[in-house]
C-alpha cells in the first residue's frame, strides 16, 4: 500500500488510481488490492460488470443474457473499461471517477479517499457509485 508522510498531491493519487484500474484491467486482482487500502474487490467487480457488460446485454436482444456468476469466471471485459473523467471534492480528500465501456460512459463510478492513518496517508476505496 501507498503511504505518504503528508497529504498526497492530487497528481499522485491520480497515478495511483490510474495504476490500479490498470492492474485490474490487466486481471492483476491482488497487486491492485496491495496498491490502496482497498474495499473488498468483489464487490467493485460485480458493480463494473453490472454497469458495463450486463447492461450493454441488457440493452441488446441479439446478446444472451450472461450467467449469474460468469464476470467471475471470464475477466477479459475488463479490458474493455476505460478510466474517464476524474473529479474531486472542494476539500481534495476525495475523488471519484468515470469509466468507460466501449467508449460510453458507464452509470458506475469509482469513489477513492485520501486519509490519515498512525502510519501516514493512505488512499482507500474504491466505492462504486450509481
Amino acid at each position: 500500500m501507498m503511504i505518504w508522510t503528508e497529504h498526497p498531491a492530487k497528481a499522485d493519487v491520480e497515478a495511483v488510481v490510474r495504476r490500479y484500474f490498470n492492474l485490474l484491467r490487466a486481471e492483476k486482482i491482488p497487486e491492485a488490492q496491495q496498491l490502496i487500502d482497498h474495499h473488498p474487490v468483489r464487490h467493485v467487480l460485480k458493480s463494473l460488470w453490472n454497469g458495463s457488460v450486463k447492461e450493454a446485454a441488457d440493452g441488446d436482444e441479439a446478446n444472451r443474457s450472461p450467467a449469474a456468476d460468469e464476470w467471475e469466471q471470464d475477466l477479459s471485459w475488463l479490458g474493455e473499461l476505460k478510466l474517464a473523467a476524474f473529479h474531486w471534492g472542494h476539500t481534495g480528500s476525495h475523488v471519484h471517477i468515470e469509466i468507460t465501456y466501449r467508449a460510453q460512459t458507464i452509470e458506475v463510478a469509482l469513489g477513492f479517499w485520501v486519509r490519515s492513518t498512525d502510519a501516514g496517508w493512505v488512499i482507500t476505496g474504491p466505492a462504486t457509485y450509481w
